[in-house]
């Protein structure tokens, strides 16, 4: 048996450091450089913290405070879609949170506070909650996203305000941003009638119905943007809250509105629910069809 080595292909003697020319190392070193191999990647989210939505000069001291949001965001996916979630709390506490859920989901999600009771009166949360969404409009292109992919949502006191805003025309108005822009509206187990921290101001108690022009269901109409309803188990959650969602979504239905839904989540009462609403969420915007651009 012939033990000589096998040279198919020619055998070149090891590479020494300091024989390598030093032209060489110049061009590797360039190449590097004007390849940006030296420079860290770019992450695939951002995240930017308080955020004054409002910057009058005379402003009062809780909207100073309160009127800011934080904006998470996709870099790698121009054109994506976002969710503006407002906090729940009642009217009267809580504070911005993005929430785990609606995370590296390729789309942005901009969580914004607004100004509570009872240091704030009605309708001073709705006026901020439209400011919020407005901002957005204005803003969101300037992060890469798509300003005919906004959606609305939140949860509790935020599907509310999500609701009001959405369907009541006159504060986004306000901001001169058209509601019937938005994209999609995704209340997490709101109020439908007035919500009981207003009905408070007036004397009214919690288990006492009340509805007018600040309950979502006063503004039902056909124009609206594609909307998603989503309450917790009607055995568990907060006084009838399920009822009054699918007396809201039958209105909708009579009112010509071709784009209502409502999702019912068993065996989960009204603080447990958001996070099993959230899959939901994303499905529907999935679902949707984004805007064409204005020409």
């Amino acid at each position: 048996m012939n033990d000589a080595p096998h040279r198919d292909r020619p055998i070149y003697p090891p590479t020494r450091v300091g024989l390598f020319p030093q032209w060489a190392i110049f061009w590797l070193l360039t190449l590097a450089t004007s390849t940006g191999a030296m420079e860290p990647p770019t992450p695939p989210y951002q995240l930017a913290t308080e955020i004054p939505y409002r910057t009058a000069p005379d402003l009062p001291d809780q909207a100073r405070e309160r009127c800011r949001l934080d904006v998470y965001w996709p870099t790698q996916s121009p054109g994506f879609a976002t969710v503006v979630w407002f906090h729940g709390g009642g009217l009267t506490e809580g504070s911005k949170s993005i929430p785990a859920g609606l995370k590296d989901k390729g789309m942005a999600v901009v969580a914004a506070g607004y100004r509570l009771a009872p240091q704030a009166k009605a309708p001073v949360f709705i006026q901020d909650a439209a400011a919020a969404v407005a901002w957005t409009f204005r803003h969101i292109a300037s992060y890469g996203g798509s300003p005919h992919r906004i959606y609305v949502s939140g949860h509790s006191a935020g599907g509310y305000l999500t609701a009001m805003v959405g369907l009541d025309k006159q504060w986004l108005a306000a901001e001169g941003v058209d509601a019937d822009q938005i994209a999609g509206l995704i209340p997490l187990s709101p109020q439908a009638i007035t919500h009981f921290t207003i009905r408070s101001e007036r004397g009214i108690g919690p288990t006492q119905p009340f509805l007018d022009e600040l309950a979502p269901l006063y503004h039902v109409r056909k124009e609206a943007p594609p909307l998603l309803l989503i309450t917790g188990d009607r055995e568990l959650e907060l006084y009838g809250r399920y009822e009054e969602n699918a007396y809201f979504w039958r209105m909708m239905k009579i009112a010509g509105h071709p784009n209502t839904e409502l999702r019912e989540l068993t065996g989960f009462n009204h603080g447990s629910m958001a996070e099993p609403a959230l899959p939901l969420l994303l499905e529907f915007i999935a679902k949707q069809t984004p805007a064409p651009p204005a020409k």
